[in-house]
């Protein structure tokens, strides 16, 4: 069931809003994930919300550099990536670790091959 979450990264300087629905979550083991230890929830863009922090943001993209993995540049946490569906729909990969109140570890997120793919 889609909820209404805060978060953002460790220092403070970069915060959001977004309402997802955590069911579906996911782990990746792709070269950037799987070291990260991130658990991915996804929103659509319009779902989203930017608090404060862009003109802290920077970004990395990596393999087909289709997907902006967006992090702060001063604690260096990753909170969340913009993307886009296969349809071109846009959405936000949120980091779930980074949301307050919630515990990763207590969800049982599906796991994405993303090393194969």
């Amino acid at each position: 069931m889609e909820q209404h979450y805060s978060g953002g990264c460790q220092c403070g300087a970069v915060a959001f809003e977004v309402d997802v629905d955590l069911d579906g979550c996911m782990t990746c083991n792709c070269s950037r994930c799987q070291p990260m230890g991130v658990v991915l929830a996804f929103a659509p863009r319009d779902k989203f919300k930017l608090l404060k922090g862009e003109d802290n943001l920077t970004e990395y993209r990596f393999n087909r550099k289709i997907i902006a993995h967006q992090f702060c540049k001063t604690c260096g946490v990753q909170g969340f990536s913009y993307g886009a569906m296969p349809d071109g729909s846009k959405i936000a990969a949120i980091n779930v670790n980074t949301l307050e109140g919630v515990d990763p570890r207590a969800l049982s997120p599906n796991l994405f091959d993303g090393r194969s793919n």
